[in-house]
């Protein structure tokens, strides 16, 4: 039993407003759910481009989403770095080894080329040493402080090498007041789709159990455990459909991963799906799916 009705594919209007209140109240009562799971909502790409940026400040303004994920070499950061810093957010470096931004930008190697590299032992440490050093430098410069919190596009930054280069910085960096980390190990997956289902447990057997480990052993805080997984397609009424079941199914310090743009319309597929994603967060009636399932939007819990 889930709250929320399952929507069919496409980008026509979806249909938020249908839901069973006697469903949700009675599948919350068979779970023993209380009504204050505290779920990060993380949106990412800030600083990719202008449509990523506004929308990210549009929907922190609004409390729908709780952290910000920033390409810290990415054409637009530095201008919208100090505009975001000023709300009420956790802001986070999005650390890039797999993808090249904008024009002019330094090539990155294709995210197979990386994942192979790092499983064979044939990454270029340096090289990833130099990343990460450019990255949190630029990030420091943009913000003027350290970020609250650390992951990877693409989920790079768990990779074998990547994360020891990443946990060495942050011991050298912060000492102590250390950032906290994503961690990727996927959440329930009840009433998620088979495709989406396999790629959330793909994306966390690339080293998800390594990272909480060394996490562990250095102290440093992560998320539970990470939702939002799917094919970055289907229009609004698919992701409405989807993030009730994300909903449905959080745990109190889960992360839910959001890639929501305010423009994009007249753009490509992605483009598209990430203005699909604005409007369904932008929506009236995630307030409603919220409390159907005992959720609210928070910071990092701590301990």
């Amino acid at each position: 039993m889930r709250c929320g009705r399952r929507a069919p594919d496409g980008d026509k209007k979806a249909d938020l407003t249908k839901q069973s209140a006697h469903e949700c109240l009675r599948a919350i009562e068979l779970r023993g759910t209380a009504m204050s799971k505290r779920v990060v909502v993380c949106g990412d790409d800030f600083g990719m481009n202008a449509d990523i940026d506004e929308g990210m400040i549009t929907l922190a303004d609004m409390g729908r989403i709780s952290a910000v994920s920033c390409l810290a070499l990415g054409p637009t950061f530095a201008a919208n770095a100090g505009r975001l810093g000023a709300r009420n957010v956790d802001v986070g470096l999005h650390v890039n080894l797999s993808e090249s931004l904008g024009a002019g930008a330094e090539s990155m190697p294709s995210l197979s080329k990386v994942v192979i590299s790092a499983y064979t032992g044939r990454l270029d440490m340096e090289w990833v040493h130099a990343q990460l050093n450019r990255q949190f430098d630029a990030f420091e410069a943009g913000l003027g402080r350290a970020p609250d919190y650390i992951d990877g596009h693409q989920h790079v930054h768990q990779l074998p090498g990547v994360r020891d280069q990443l946990l060495t910085q942050l011991k050298r960096r912060f000492g102590e007041q250390r950032p906290w980390l994503r961690q990727t190990a996927p959440g329930t997956l009840s009433g998620i789709p088979l495709k989406e289902s396999i790629k959330a447990r793909i994306i966390g057997a690339l080293g998800a159990a390594a990272l909480a480990r060394q996490a562990s052993r250095d102290g440093l805080r992560t998320n539970r455990r990470l939702l939002g997984v799917y094919g970055f397609n289907g229009g609004k009424r698919r992701y409405a459909g989807l993030l009730q079941n994300w909903l449905f199914n959080a745990r109190d310090g889960d992360l839910l991963m959001c890639h929501p743009a305010i423009n994009g319309q007249e753009g490509n597929a992605m483009s598209r799906q990430r203005r699909a994603e604005f409007d369904v967060l932008a929506s009236p009636k995630l307030g409603d799916w919220m409390n159907a399932n005992g959720v609210r939007i928070s910071r990092l819990p701590t301990p």
